[in-house]
């Protein structure tokens, strides 16, 4: 794909959004292709992503999708893929691939668990990006089209040109959660788009996105539209703190927006939106790491990505919230529910909300086939460390924010629930 082209989507998503798998703007391929799993460098075990497995799976007969006649494959897939509903955010810029379905009134929607996002937009392919264990994410489409077998399309390489973290000269595939200024009309302006996750000020926050949900006096970016010409705007950062353009109020509903019934919910969950921030740039620094200690597990580079990944499952940089967040769906309690609980019942899925995004502030992709297929020596690196931040030995400032409280319950957590820790 030409660095030319109008994209940068999640998931293909639009403008804001996930930028997963960009496409060239042309006919996408039909029908199925294999993926191998990959192993894990450091166990010689297969990992399937997820997505290559649910196709291994349809192939061999153990699982089929039922296509809806307004929404094709969507609902299947998310429950095949153990995807919840309640996940779904809406954007509405203009800049993936499938730009000229994308609009204010026909929002692109993702949805997502801690391995798979997908994207559905009215009239256009499926888009999903599947995190394998070793190689990050892995793109895909499928076609809306009623068929006998239908099947995931991987998508090619060139997808790099947006989504690789230019990790020396071999392309190492990133997660993209972008925030834009967008006109009335969904286009995004130019030099407007910005990454964004758990360490933006939400003033900088989901340009571009539609979003649902009660947050007190924090304002950002999402539910408007710029009307003034884009060069009179300058570079975003400083456009986003004036009072003009930061004053997203509180919405609860979109129903003036758009018609909600070609999609599986109404709302774009504020929730969702600030889970999905943290998630897709961990799972970016979580591939960088494995990438470079594949390389070298030298004391310096175990350093260098090590406290990188340290401080971002910790939380170290995360931006203050200043009030309560409320969301719109279910997201919130179904999210809580998941992942592995120690003795006393406690799980570091469980969301906070009132002052941070999680009860327990070490995350939950401590779990995840990623962080597991990490090289030995970087997980016994983090480890280390993590003994020492979590029993007070490291009183750093990095790690301050972390009360006594904190660091004994999570590490109470971990001891119960990941036994490769506990050893």
């Amino acid at each position: 794909m030409s660095k030319k082209t109008l994209v940068i989507a999640g998931l293909l998503l639009a403008a804001p959004v996930l930028a997963f798998g960009l496409l060239r703007l042309r006919t996408l391929p039909q029908g199925p292709q294999a993926v191998a799993p990959q192993a894990s460098p450091s166990s010689g075990v297969a990992l399937p992503e997820a997505v290559a497995d649910l196709q291994r799976r349809m192939d061999a007969g153990e699982a089929t999708l039922q296509f809806e006649e307004n929404r094709g494959y969507l609902r299947s897939v998310l429950d095949r893929l153990q995807i919840p509903v309640s996940s779904q955010v809406l954007t509405f810029a203009k800049s993936s691939a499938q730009l000229f379905l994308i609009a204010p009134e026909a929002p692109r929607a993702v949805y997502f668990n801690d391995e798979v996002y997908v994207g559905y937009v009215q009239g256009g392919d499926l888009e999903v990006a599947s995190v394998d264990p070793v190689a990050g994410p892995v793109f895909y489409t499928m076609s809306q089209r009623e068929a006998v077998k239908p099947g995931f399309t991987k998508q090619p390489s060139d997808c790099f040109a947006c989504h690789d973290t230019f990790e020396a000269d071999k392309p190492v595939s990133r997660l993209l959660l972008l925030s834009v200024l967008s006109d009335p009309k969904g286009v995004a302006l130019n030099r407007s788009a910005v990454v964004t996750n758990d360490k933006s000020p939400f003033a900088e926050r989901w340009g571009g996105w539609y979003v649902t949900g009660t947050h007190g006096t924090i304002r950002h970016m999402g539910n408007r539209f710029v009307r003034e010409p884009a060069e009179t705007l300058g570079e975003i950062p400083a456009y986003a703190k004036s009072a003009d353009l930061s004053n997203g109020a509180n919405v609860t509903s979109l129903a003036t927006r758009f018609d909600a019934k070609p999609y599986l919910s109404a709302g774009s969950d504020i929730v969702a939106l600030m889970v999905l921030g943290h998630q897709t740039h961990l799972h970016n620094l979580i591939t960088v790491a494995g990438f470079n200690w594949r390389r070298s597990v030298s004391e310096e580079s175990l350093k260098e990505y090590g406290e990188m990944l340290l401080k971002s499952l910790l939380f170290s940089d995360a931006a203050p919230q200043a009030s309560p967040v409320t969301g719109t769906t279910r997201f919130a309690e179904e999210f809580s529910a998941r992942g592995p609980r120690d003795s006393k019942g406690r799980s570091l899925h469980e969301l906070d909300l009132q002052k941070r995004l999680l009860r327990y502030p070490l995350s939950y992709l401590i779990y995840s086939k990623s962080f597991d297929a990490l090289p030995q020596p970087g997980r016994d690196y983090i480890y280390r460390r993590l003994h020492d931040i979590l029993d007070g030995t490291d009183k750093s400032a990095a790690f301050a924010h972390l009360t006594e409280t904190d660091r004994k319950a999570i590490l109470e957590i971990l001891i119960d629930t990941k036994p490769e820790f506990a050893k």
